[in-house]
């Protein structure tokens, strides 16, 4: 099921900006009994994102609802939310009076294996590189032929890729944050040139001090990935997936991974 400004449709109009030019947002929720998960975080992103690309954000009880309506009668579901501008004439000049346009889309579950979560998954690094804008860093924006040109480079047994930026800085995955564990601190990259600044990683830097670990933000290469002492992936959907082998290296399972789904509620997304 499908809902176009609140309606049930199945196309876009042929002018729409996000499909011409990437104008918009999004955001993926993992929606379970009816109830996305983090919303006020995701509603917080998208907020942010409206003010920084001028874009009017829709009215958050319709939102909900509509949400509510697609995972209506499933325990598990994946609601993505676009917003772009909406429909316009030829040109990248945004209209005057644009009027943005939500599309929300339904889709199950995904059925990834539970091994993922327990006993970690395939890393691999990507050749196609983050171009590094700091005016689009951190935002979910909907150009993503990045993340589409470095998920074609595989076909195989490895969950993820490693993207690194166009000056050799660890950035994320195609999909997911990351994070390192090194001396018992969490290293997560900073995300001020590219990258998409997730709900999850936002709630593990947060509320990683609880479990007494020491969380921070740092420019990383190759050779810190490398060298750490763990690896572990993050998303809304995913929760949190430990790295059990990338560039040829094995690594143990974090206890920091294990311990931070607990704490997050993280065991089952």
């Amino acid at each position: 099921m499908i809902l176009i400004d609140g309606r049930p449709a199945a196309a876009v109009a042929a002018d729409d900006r996000g499909l011409h030019y990437g104008d918009g947002l999004f955001e993926t929720l993992a929606v379970r009994d009816g109830r996305p998960r983090f919303w006020d975080r995701h509603w917080r992103r998208l907020g942010a994102g409206c003010a920084r690309l001028g874009l009017e954000r829709p009215d958050e009880a319709a939102v909900r609802a509509e949400v509510g309506r697609l995972a209506a009668g499933h325990a598990r579901r994946v609601v993505k939310l676009l917003l772009t501008r909406g429909s316009g004439p030829r040109g990248y000049r945004p209209p005057p009076a644009a009027r943005p346009r939500r599309i929300l889309l339904a889709a199950d579950w995904p059925e990834h294996p539970p091994a993922h979560a327990r006993e970690g998954v395939e890393l691999r690094l990507c050749r196609t590189r983050l171009g590094r804008n700091p005016a689009l860093a951190g935002l979910k924006h909907c150009n993503r032929l990045e993340q589409v040109l470095a998920r074609r480079e595989w076909n195989g047994a490895a969950a993820e890729g490693l993207m690194l930026d166009t000056g050799d800085r660890v950035i994320a995955g195609t999909m997911s944050n990351v994070f390192l564990v090194a001396g018992g601190a969490l290293r997560t990259p900073r995300l001020d040139q590219c990258g998409v600044a997730g709900v999850v990683r936002e709630l593990i830097l947060e509320r990683a001090a609880e479990l007494g670990l020491e969380a921070r933000e740092e420019r990383l290469g190759l050779g810190d990935a490398q060298a750490a002492d763990g690896l572990f992936l993050c998303n809304a959907v995913i929760g949190v997936w430990p790295v059990r082998r990338f560039g040829g290296r094995e690594y143990p399972v974090p206890d920091a991974a294990v311990r931070l789904r607990a704490l997050l509620g993280l065991e089952e997304a």
